[in-house]
This record gives C-alpha cells, structure tokens and sequence, in this order.
C-alpha cells in the first residue's frame, strides 16, 4: 500500500524541491520526481515537477490534472505549488484541478523570502509584482491581481482578509467550512508573516471536506509543522541520508538571467575564486551545429576533468528571448553532459536548468536531504550515494545563496564570513506593505 501523505506538483523543478524540503525536514520520507509515472511506494510526500511552466496554458491544466489523477488517493492531499511571483500557467492549472480536489486555498506569500500578499496582490520586499523585474520580463502590462487572474479561467474567488489569520481560530474554521459550501471555487488569502501563514497551516490541515493548498513554499513550511508524523516504519532498503562524498568538482550551472543571481553569481566568484566560464547564447542557439561548439565541449571537459570546480552560465545578448529560455538550458546540459560523470556536486539555478541536466544523464527522481537557506534544497540522485545536487530558482534567495550552497558541498568554513549571516541572511521576515488599504478588487473579501 502506498505510504502516501501529500502529493505536490509543480510546474518546474527547483520548485518542486523548494517546496518539498519541508516536509523532509519534518522527518517525513521526500521525493522529487520528473516523472509523473514513477512509482514511489515508500515516499510519505512525492513531489512532482510537471514541467508546464512553458506549456500552453490547457496544455499545461491537462498534464497537471492527470497527474493528481495518477497519484490522488482517498488518503492524499493536494498542494499545488505555485511560483510566489506567479510566474507560468497556475491559474489554469489551478482551474483544471479544482473540479477533480474541490476549493482551492490560494495563498502564494513567502515572508522568509519578501514575499507577501496583500488586498489580493503579492508584493516582493514591498513593491507591488507589477513593478518588479521579474514581472515585467515575461508579463509587462498584465494584471497580478489574484482574484481577477482566477476568475479570468473562470473560476468564482473570494478573498480571505489578514484579520481572518489574526483573529479567533475557530471562527477561522468556520470561515473556511462557510466558503467551501457556499460553492466558491476559489479562496484568495492575504498574510504577511510567518505567523499568518501558521495560522491558515492550523486551520486547515485537519479541515473536512474537499479543498487543495495553492502555493509557494512559505505555506508548506507551515503545513509541514503541523502535518501529521504518524508514518509507517522505515524502509530497511531505503538509502542513508548522508552523502558519501567523493573526488571530483562541483559545478555550479546557471541558467537564470535574473538580476538576483547576478549577485550571487559575483560573490561566488569573489570569495570563492573559482573559474567561470559564460556561455555565448549563439552558442546554444545553434548547439552542435555551431562552429565554436567543439571547443567549449571540449573546454568544458579539460576543466571538470581534472576535477576542478567550475561556474558556467548563459550570456545574454540583444537577441535575447525570455522563451528561449528552456532551449538554452537544454543545450547547457548537452554541453555538459559527457563531463558529467566527473563531478560529485551540482548546484543547478533556474528550474529549467536542474531538469535538463538531470535529464541529460538520465536522473528520473531525487531524495531530498537538507536545506541551506530558504528555497535552497540540497538532495541525492536515487540510486547516485556520491552525487550532492542543490537546486534553486533564478530569481531567488539571498546573495549568499550560490556561496553558501558551495560550501555545504565542499563543507568548508569561510572565516571571514559572520556566522549568522549566510545561515540566516534570507530566513527572516522582510518588512512589507501594511495590509490596511482597502479593497481595490471584486472579489468578495471575508
């Protein structure tokens, strides 16, 4: 009988990571999957990356409520994970789910990460999504209001005011129990801390009837508090949680083009000192066909081949398209690819990227072991003991993320680092907007 407690999906991989961590933190058996057809009997939680974010979006709806169709059982729940600056096709996928899981409680706030929801809208480190670089790469001049995208895939929305969080927890259950009969589709939910987000965890994850959690990894912290740990004994077969570290290079792969991790990118190289090398995007465009393709191939080999650790990205150039971004990644992978076998740590940025280079080398699921900062997963291939991964999304966590994930997996100590600053640096609540303007959108707030 399957082991089963929650079922994730994700529309890409370093989210599904992300959002998963928590509950392998929590002590519950994790898996992350690139499959939707792979058996995982023994996983309490399985989180699947369904790989839509690029998909159409009822291509996307399609392939991620056959997924829940695959893996829902009468004793699963549901979490939707969804990107907390609401990038790709969520709604619509949220819209092909709910007929199949009933309400869905939408609450994308991450406050470890700036992430905050207000009034029906995400703020990042309190400017409004609208105005960020990351919406306005991909969505320029298109509303982030949370209520008026569900109802745009026609779905009817409410929104769940902070003071609801705030207030009596039972009064709380009764909220939620009202909407869920009077027929609403879908529950908007404003937080602005950890500490609301606990809230709507406690409130919800005992709460009958039908419903799925809809977001980010800020709300499946709190669920993973609070989840249930009763588990089945543990799996004899199952693989050490420790890493069997061995000779060879890390490499830091970085497909993200994001100002984020730029940053990052640049305090690896400072005080980390490692080689760097940036690929060209004509490069990949034309891949093989290129005729400088063989010697970075070749490049690439000579430096990982002798088992030194190296940081390769993508350039950028004027010809640059936001939906090129999964081709270039693909072609990073297959650059990569046949130098594969010399490293003994990855660190992947950007979903795509994580998942063409699993891909590329046939690395179908991953146990996830640890975390290093919020939204920074550290794991092991099944069936690869030697092989650390870190993945992270492109536009995500503090400077210090790519410099921290190096030394977790080179477990080395910087002495001029202060303690408490590359540990904590992203793990605490950003101030943001005050929840107190009043409702700028239709949706019927309670």
């Amino acid at each position: 009988m399957s082991a089963t407690k929650l079922l994730i999906l994700a529309d890409d991989l370093s989210g599904a990571a992300d959002c998963a961590i928590a509950f392998a933190a929590a002590g519950l058996r994790t898996a992350v999957s690139l499959t939707a057809a792979q058996a995982m009997p023994h996983a309490e939680v399985i989180a699947v990356d369904t790989d839509t974010r690029r998909m159409s979006p009822a291509d996307a709806a399609r392939c991620t409520s056959a997924a829940w169709q695959v893996y829902g059982a009468s004793a699963c729940r549901l979490y939707k994970k969804i990107d907390s600056t609401l990038r790709g096709n969520w709604a619509a996928e949220v819209a092909g789910l709910q007929p199949l899981a009933g309400l869905a409680i939408v609450a994308p706030a991450y406050p470890a990460t700036g992430r905050t929801v207000c009034d029906g809208r995400v703020f990042v480190r309190g400017v409004p999504l609208e105005e960020t670089e990351t919406w306005q790469l991909e969505h320029a001049g298109r509303s982030a209001d949370l209520t008026t995208m569900l109802e745009s895939v026609g779905l009817t929305a409410a929104l769940l005011a902070v003071a609801a969080l705030r207030g009596d927890r039972q009064a709380l259950r009764e909220t939620l129990g009202a909407v869920m009969r009077s027929g609403t589709q879908a529950l908007v939910v404003d937080a602005q801390t950890d500490a609301d987000l606990k809230a709507l965890a406690e409130a919800t994850a005992s709460l009958d009837g039908a419903f799925f959690w809809v977001g980010s990894g800020g709300l499946a912290r709190e669920l993973a508090l609070v989840c249930d740990r009763s588990a089945p004994a543990p799996d004899e077969n199952a693989a050490p949680s420790q890493i069997d570290r061995q000779d060879g290079a890390v490499l830091i792969l970085v497909g993200s083009l994001s100002a984020v991790s730029e940053r990052q990118c640049a305090m690896l190289r400072e005080r980390a000192g490692i080689a760097e090398f940036v690929v060209p995007p004509a490069v990949l465009r034309d891949a093989e066909r290129h005729p400088q393709w063989p010697a970075w191939q070749a490049r690439v080999a000579a430096h990982l081949g002798e088992r030194t650790d190296l940081l390769l990205r993508i350039g950028r150039d004027e010809a640059f398209d936001p939906a090129e971004g999964a081709h270039l990644s693909k072609v990073l992978a297959a650059l990569v690819a046949p130098s594969f076998a010399h490293l003994s740590g990855l660190i992947a940025t950007g979903g795509e990227t994580a998942r063409a280079m699993l891909s590329a080398v046939d690395i179908a699921s991953l146990q996830l072991l640890s975390e290093i900062e919020p939204g920074v997963a550290v794991a092991r291939p099944h069936g690869r003991e030697h092989l650390a991964i870190v993945t992270k999304a492109g536009a995500f966590g503090s400077e210090h993320a790519l410099y921290g994930a190096y030394l977790h997996l080179r477990s080395v100590t910087d002495s001029a680092r202060s303690g408490p600053e590359l540990s904590n640096a992203a793990g605490t609540s950003t101030p943001s907007t005050a929840c107190n303007t009043s409702p700028r959108n239709s949706a019927k707030t309670l």
